[in-house]
């Protein structure tokens, strides 16, 4: 299994890339989001997600690993193919998605190319629960204040750290939704809540 790639970027169409490695082009499929950093003639690497069927092996390419992340939870959806869940990508940041799906704006997952109301909805209700996994995930190299406590009001925090809320904007919302929800709240409940509070 293939699951980096680098090399010098020999072509960049509108939907994928050809990455030049050692003299052996790969064709590797990519959301606009990933195209729109690749420059011809240039190094670049690819975390790569790899398909293979009876009839074709597919290379998917993503510059960060929450993009990949992405592509693989959104066709855990019933309906969402690779083609799919590349167009959601290449319409919203892995941020937007998130923040989407917490709120349960399917308007915003609709307006990728393909997803019509009834797919859009289907995607909020499956994901809701996976969603706060996704968006705590880390990034290699990224550094962010984590409170000092456990449990799901220090991982709302930091979900919405990830989601570009500063600490402190973060920490009173989360606050302000356990306070509203009271004791044992869950974790998509409270990122929920304080997404709602912040949006008013």
């Amino acid at each position: 299994m293939i699951g980096k790639l680098t090399g010098i970027v020999d072509t960049v169409a509108e939907d994928h890339v050809i990455l030049d490695v050692g003299g052996v082009g790969y064709l590797v499929q990519c959301p606009s989001s990933t195209l729109g950093k690749l420059t011809v003639g240039e190094r670049a690497s690819l975390l790569i997600e790899m398909r293979v069927s009876e009839d074709a092996i597919r290379l998917f390419g993503f510059v960060t690993g929450e993009e990949r992340e992405w592509f693989r939870l959104l066709q855990s959806v019933q309906s969402v193919g690779a083609k799919v869940a590349l167009n959601i990508l290449s319409t919203l940041s892995p941020k937007a998605i998130g923040r989407a799906i917490a709120l349960g704006d399917k308007a915003m997952i609709g307006q990728a190319q393909g997803v019509g109301p009834k797919l859009a909805t289907r995607i909020v209700t499956e994901l809701k629960d996976k969603a706060p996994n996704v968006i705590l995930r880390q990034e290699p190299g990224e550094t962010l204040a984590v409170p000092a406590s456990h449990g799901p009001e220090a991982d709302a925090v930091m979900a919405l750290t990830k989601l570009g809320y500063s600490q402190s904007v973060a920490a009173e919302a989360v606050a302000r939704a356990g306070q509203h929800l009271g004791e044992g709240a869950a974790l998509d409940a409270l990122i929920r809540e304080a997404l709602r509070a912040m949006g008013r």
